[in-house]
């Protein structure tokens, strides 16, 4: 299973999102620092959960990356992420 497998399969688990996008977007940062060849280090997130209700915008980050866990966030060099309710 890909990395992109890997965060929409945690975050569907733990959030039940009404919505969830990931992108990978490692394709358009080539030549930047963090890029690999093949993609999967770079990605967006759009995310939209009831869970996240009564949440700061740094608790649903923390939130977010405690899902995906220590050895998910560390094959990862860039997430951008748009969470909301």
């Amino acid at each position: 299973m890909g990395i992109t497998e890997q965060i929409d399969d945690k975050l569907r688990t733990v959030f039940a999102p009404t919505r969830l996008d990931v992108v990978d977007d490692s394709e358009s940062h080539r030549g930047h620092g963090g890029y690999q060849e093949g993609g999967e280090s770079h990605f967006n997130v759009s995310i939209r959960s009831e869970a996240f209700a009564g949440m700061s915008r740094i608790q649903r980050h923390r939130a977010v990356h405690a899902a995906l866990g220590a050895d998910l966030i560390g094959k990862i060099h860039a997430l951008a992420l748009d969470i909301d309710e």
